[in-house]
């Protein structure tokens, strides 16, 4: 193991603690506002190896660095303290169950702008030329400006990326602006079918390029997010529609993968590059944390949001029993499916070909 490849190793472990952490923190820092006691923060899972006793916060350090937890007193179980979760009231508990995925998302923003911030240019969404022979070009123009490709609304190039990468067949609908104009065209690619007889659009056509100025920065850091963010929903979506398999789906041992593979393709030309990689996908994975998190699923923060929502409908809570059974059932299967996708993880690395073919 070269030095670089130690010193990636180490940069990587601690930016998922920092994506932990930051999740962590955003549950600890609005239960202290809220005035909610917090028995123990800790970062890592395991034994402790090291802990400090605060006034009331026990803070530690846990042997595996593979995740973290904010205990609040009430929190899973009743408790009688006047400070307890469940006896704050119920619009103090939704900012605390959300604080977490607002500061994944907001972590996003962090580690977007690092990683766009040593580029000289950015790619626009607006024709800059055509290759030769362009099938596109019979409908498309030059400074035609990308609104949306077959529904999907583009306003970075990793919007016009995904929508060509996702999209069937070889006509897309396309919304375009053109000389003030807001046109919706009927647009053909040439396309080339892989091994596994699937297709793939060719696109050809170049963007022109964006100076990196503090304001294409900005913007391009903002929209890179949200980009982000709409994407992971709209895989979500196919997922569940069936447009996606597992083998589009990676847990752990296929992050671990990905992750492995972008450094070192990163290392090819420097290890900075290398660097920027890893930031990178740590931006995919704490976004990802963070719209997971979301999900009106019990054992996580958008479910208990949804028990939450229905209490402040209710003007009570559900029995606190009933709800540990959900969560508790939630968590199993949530556990199952990261079994089921690890498992899919190893298949995919030594075979090739994941649990989805």
């Amino acid at each position: 193991m070269t030095i670089e490849v130690a010193l990636l190793i180490i940069i990587g472990v601690i930016l998922f603690e920092l994506i932990i952490f930051i999740h962590e923190f955003g549950h600890f820092i609005t239960a202290k506002w809220a005035g909610v006691k917090v028995n123990e923060f800790a970062l890592g899972m395991g034994p402790k190896i090291i802990k400090i006793q605060g006034k009331e916060t026990l803070y530690s350090l846990r042997l595996f660095p593979i995740g973290g937890f904010c205990a609040m007193e009430g929190e899973d179980e009743d408790s009688d303290d006047e400070r307890s979760f469940n006896n704050a009231k119920v619009w103090k508990r939704m900012i605390i169950v959300t604080a977490g995925v607002i500061m994944n998302v907001l972590l996003g923003f962090v580690l977007m702008f690092i990683y766009l911030l040593p580029s000289s240019y950015f790619a626009s969404t607006t024709i800059a030329v055509f290759s030769d022979d362009a099938v596109s070009a019979q409908v498309l123009e030059v400074d035609d400006e990308i609104q949306s490709i077959n529904g999907f609304g583009v306003k970075t190039s990793m919007d016009l990326s995904y929508a060509l990468a996702t999209a069937s067949g070889d006509t897309m609908t396309m919304v375009v602006v053109r000389d003030g104009e807001t046109l919706t065209l009927s647009v053909p690619f040439e396309t080339t079918e892989s091994e596994d007889g699937s297709t793939t659009l060719q696109l050809d056509f170049k963007v022109y390029a964006l100076e990196n100025n503090i304001g294409n920065l900005l913007s391009q850091t903002f929209w890179g997010v949200v980009s982000t963010v709409k994407i992971v929903w709209v895989s979500l979506i196919g997922l569940i529609q069936g447009q996606f398999t597992l083998n589009d789906v990676a847990g752990p041992i296929g992050m671990t993968s990905a992750i492995s593979q972008v450094t070192a393709a990163g290392l090819e030309s420097s290890f900075g590059d290398a660097v920027l990689n890893l930031v990178y996908v740590m931006m995919m994975i704490t976004v990802n944390l963070g719209v997971m998190n979301l999900l009106p699923l019990p054992a996580l923060d958008g479910g208990r949001l949804v028990f939450l929502i229905i209490e402040a409908v209710r003007r009570k809570p559900i029995k606190r029993e009933y709800e540990g059974y959900i969560h508790a059932a939630g968590l199993v299967l949530l556990l199952l499916f990261m079994v089921v996708v690890s498992f899919s993880d190893i298949l995919r690395i030594f075979t090739g070909t994941g649990l989805g073919g």
